[in-house]
């Protein structure tokens, strides 16, 4: 987001590149084997999420979610089918999967409100993560989990950036009374 915009950059790419960045991070850290670098990766990952929130939440406050507040439904019910499936498979780590999914799920809700792009990027990552948990830490033999996961969590990422990058760019070519009129 940070390398496809140009100055002067908004609030919400800033935040973008610094999520982009922190899953870099929690990219790195999955690289590790053992217990250790995986909850430093989910950590990564978890800041990551926290940030695109922070960065989505002003938009989502004025958009479908305020329009239209049931599209929550079907994210939220997906959470708790995924933690109910994973409560018995994955131990002491559960409380771990569940926080991080929880904010996993609520930067997909609040990513609504940014524009499709973003929305769509938003749900492959929930996608991505949802094979990771099924497949590495519930064990289920997810055909291609590895395709899957990379494939999914590109796009996700790559959606999310191109999403970023024309919010911004329709925000820059408005009037400055109406972009002051639009965060009020």
């Amino acid at each position: 987001a940070w390398l496809v915009t140009t100055a002067p950059r908004t609030r919400l790419t800033r935040l973008t590149a610094l999520a982009l960045g922190l899953s870099w991070l929690g990219d790195l850290a999955l690289m590790g084997s053992g217990e250790t670098w995986f909850l430093l990766g989910i950590g990564g990952f978890a800041l990551a999420q926290i940030t695109y929130v922070v960065a989505f939440l002003p938009l989502a406050r004025s958009g479908v979610l305020r329009e239209r507040p049931a599209v929550v439904a079907p994210y939220v019910a997906v959470w708790l089918g995924l933690m109910r499936f994973l409560a018995g498979r994955v131990g002491e780590l559960f409380p771990v999967v569940a926080v991080y999914g929880a904010l996993l799920i609520a930067m997909a809700v609040v990513a609504l409100g940014v524009n499709r792009f973003v929305a769509v990027g938003a749900v492959l990552f929930v996608i991505s993560d949802g094979v990771i948990a099924l497949s590495n830490l519930a064990d289920l033999a997810v055909p291609a989990a590895g395709a899957v996961v990379m494939s999914t969590y590109t796009a996700a990422q790559g959606l999310i950036a191109w999403g970023v990058r024309r919010r911004a760019e329709a925000r820059s070519s408005l009037p400055r009374s109406v972009e002051s009129d639009r965060h009020r």
